[in-house]
């Protein structure tokens, strides 16, 4: 939604909730006109945010009359705690780490499945692909104690 309101000029008018500054007594045409655009943004911006929102979200915010009102609402409605986000993102990395290629999958399918998880895990903050996530004894083998594989790759594994 944000990027939606940045492209239409609007995102600074939620920002900061500013009406315009009130025009003079002797004011131009060209004057009357921009006044007129900046008052129509708000009611733009509303209706932008109105229209992406689903039936039972629109009634929580209906009430409300200013548009940081409703930005704020949304967000609170919308924002996660903490802790539901550290566990999230903890089973998305186990998920990830324990990712495997099934025998009659494609390469295509498979890598779609695991670009999912890395884009899901950066929505939550988080880089795969940036270098932080090195530490290799979080994908230690328990059967032989060496890094870069799972215990379902081990060869010492006599399943």
């Amino acid at each position: 939604m944000k990027v939606y309101l940045r492209s239409l000029g609007l995102w600074k008018v939620v920002e900061t909730d500013e009406e315009p500054p009130t025009l003079r007594a002797n004011h131009t045409l060209a004057q009357l006109k921009a006044y007129d655009e900046e008052m129509l943004k708000n009611d733009r911006a509303l209706i932008c945010i109105h229209s992406g929102l689903a039936d039972n979200v629109f009634t929580s915010i209906m009430d409300l009359e200013t548009l940081k009102g409703v930005w704020d609402k949304l967000k609170k409605i919308h924002e996660e705690d903490d802790r539901v986000k550290k566990t999230k993102l903890l089973t998305l990395k186990r998920e990830f780490a324990m990712l495997q290629m099934k025998k009659d999958e494609l390469i295509k399918d498979f890598s779609n499945m695991l670009m999912d998880i890395v884009n899901q895990i950066q929505l939550y903050g988080e880089d795969l692909l940036d270098g932080k996530e090195k530490d290799k004894s979080k994908f230690q083998c328990t059967f032989c104690c060496k890094p870069d594989h799972t215990d379902k790759f081990c060869w010492t594994n006599k399943k």
